[in-house]
């Protein structure tokens, strides 16, 4: 197993262990199956077990194997608060005490700020004094270290960066995603400032391994080097040196033992032209299936109505390119689920954006059709229920309510 270091100069293996899709069995998770994958992918070198709040049964469970095979003090635990569901001061707390009964444990080594999409989730937990919180919880050593998971644009990815002195972050990225979310530009920052960045969906939810187009198989097969999709996704990330560790969630002991081997054999910068030029093929193979070439590049943004563009566009494009259910759920994780979604209707337009797009796009008329696609009543229904939860006792601005 390879090591990269934190913040601090802790090696963190290469490969991470993530517990959102441990097994389940019945209402629960199949502890001995889970225990069984946990402990060979710790015998193997793995240091960095992943799991939250709000993944049923993941924390317990974690928990319970690592005290059961006496690994807890061999391995870091990462988990997240629920700031989605932090409605004051106290809530703080008692969230977190929840998590330290679940995990079997006196401290969480790697602490996240779960799911925060933009600035305006970090400035609420900031005013119910979250830095004070934070900063007592390191004291008594109760959190080593402070970081944020993130699903957004790349402009708050930047804006989070720079509202806090974080320990390290967690985004998603891979080969189709190194212009959207927090992309590239992201990594690279967070590198510059000495942020380590743990890396999510590395397969986009296995999507790069079971929703390949036809052609991109036949592709990977024919000169992929003998190397299977999961593989090239990976070895793509492990060739970036900004990247310090990269989930998976395993739930099969090949895929351990598959994962570690590949995580011990692939070095930073070695991938070759022709690695690249295969990437660059692909991608154009998987985005062949696209509603509209944006390319995320931002020179549209900011507009003047606040609407999220790239985002509309991405999520529309995903449908296509993976499945509907897909394109709408990361919309509704990324946008809807905003005290003020920058939904596609919120377009006056204005013109501004299709001045500025190098690709040329009809962006007005592409983004109604966006809206159309990716919001049908029941997800238009889903996200107001859902708005209205979160943020209970506000009112949705003009123009957002559905």
């Amino acid at each position: 197993m390879q090591y990269r270091k934190d913040k601090y100069g802790r090696e963190i293996s290469l490969l991470g262990f993530g517990c959102m899709r441990l097994t389940r069995s019945g209402a629960g998770i199949d502890l001995d199956k889970a225990a069984s994958e946990i402990r060979r992918a710790a015998e193997l070198g793995v240091n960095y077990f992943d799991t939250a709040y709000a993944y049923p049964g993941s924390e317990e469970a974690l928990g319970t194997i690592l005290e059961r095979e006496g690994l807890r003090d061999k391995v870091y635990i990462a988990t997240k608060l629920p700031q989605y569901l932090v409605k004051s001061a106290p809530a703080i707390e008692r969230f977190f005490q929840e998590e330290l009964r679940r995990l079997r444990t006196d401290h969480i080594d790697y602490y996240l700020m779960h799911m925060l999409t933009d600035l305006a989730g970090w400035q609420k937990l900031e005013g119910l004094g979250i830095r004070d919180w934070i900063r007592e919880k390191k004291a008594a050593g109760q959190i080593v270290n402070i970081g944020f998971s993130f699903h957004g644009s790349t402009d708050q990815f930047l804006s989070i960066l720079d509202a806090y002195d974080w320990d390290f972050c967690q985004i998603q990225y891979n080969y189709m995603d190194e212009t959207s979310q927090a992309g590239r530009q992201g990594l690279e920052e967070a590198r510059k400032r000495g942020v380590p960045v743990i890396i999510m969906e590395p397969l986009r939810g296995g999507k790069l391994v079971n929703a390949l187009p036809a052609e991109a198989l036949e592709l990977i097969r024919r000169e992929g080097a003998g190397r299977k999709p999961a593989e090239l996704a990976f070895r793509w990330l492990y060739d970036q040196p900004g990247v310090t560790c990269v989930l998976s969630g395993m739930n099969s002991l090949d895929m351990v033992e598959e994962n570690c081997r590949w995580a011990s054999e692939t070095l930073p910068g070695t991938l070759t032209e022709a690695d690249h030029a295969l990437y660059a093929r692909l991608r154009d193979m998987i985005n062949a299936h696209l509603q509209v070439g944006c390319t995320a590049c931002g020179y549209c943004m900011p507009c003047p109505q606040g609407v999220d563009i790239p985002a509309a566009f991405r999520c529309w494009n995903r449908m296509y390119t993976e499945n509907k259910r897909s394109g709408r759920f990361e919309y509704l994780q990324a946008v809807s689920l905003r005290k003020e979604p920058p939904f596609a209707t919120r377009c006056v337009g204005c013109g501004r954006c299709e001045k500025r797009c190098p690709q040329h796009i009809s962006i007005i008329e592409e983004l109604k059709r966006a809206d159309r696609a990716l919001r049908p009543p029941y997800i238009r229904l889903a996200g107001s229920v859902a708005r209205a939860w979160l943020f209970r006792g506000g009112k949705a601005p003009a123009g957002e309510q559905e």
